[in-house]
């Protein structure tokens, strides 16, 4: 998502670990994010729903796992609306967040989900309903 909305200059933003800590390494600073005080993932996830006005969670699969399913958790939790897209549903995606991005009058919407390299293809997938959502309308 943060490379899509890079792509077409959509505002970005949010919270990662201290050390711009990422699975392959520190993010590079074309990413807009503040670090946390910790190095901790969870509080990133926790401070990006936070600051949220709603979160979507993309996955291919419908049962998700780890820091995805602490995502739920904790959006459910803070009682933040959330919604989940995942491949194997095969509904009109675009469709489905633009309605939930309008009824719940989403202004900063939290991007969430597995990495490429737990669910390969969900890079793939997120790109495509942005595509769907943001350009193809």
């Amino acid at each position: 998502a943060l490379d899509f909305a890079i792509e077409h200059n959509l505002r970005h933003g949010g919270w990662c670990p201290q050390g711009r800590r990422a699975e392959d390494g520190p993010l590079e600073e074309v990413y807009r994010l503040q670090e946390t005080p910790s190095e901790n993932y969870e509080e990133r996830t926790e401070w990006n729903i936070r600051d949220s006005h709603g979160t979507v969670i993309f996955s291919i699969e419908e049962f998700v796992t780890g820091g995805t399913l602490h995502t739920l958790q904790m959006a459910k939790k803070i009682k933040k609306p959330t919604i989940h897209l995942f491949k194997t549903s095969q509904i009109d995606f675009a469709s489905q967040l633009k309605k939930f991005i309008v009824d719940h009058g989403i202004i900063k919407l939290n991007v969430a989900g597995p990495r490429e390299s737990k669910e390969p293809q969900i890079y793939s997938f997120v790109w495509s309903v942005l595509a769907q959502l943001f350009i193809d309308v």
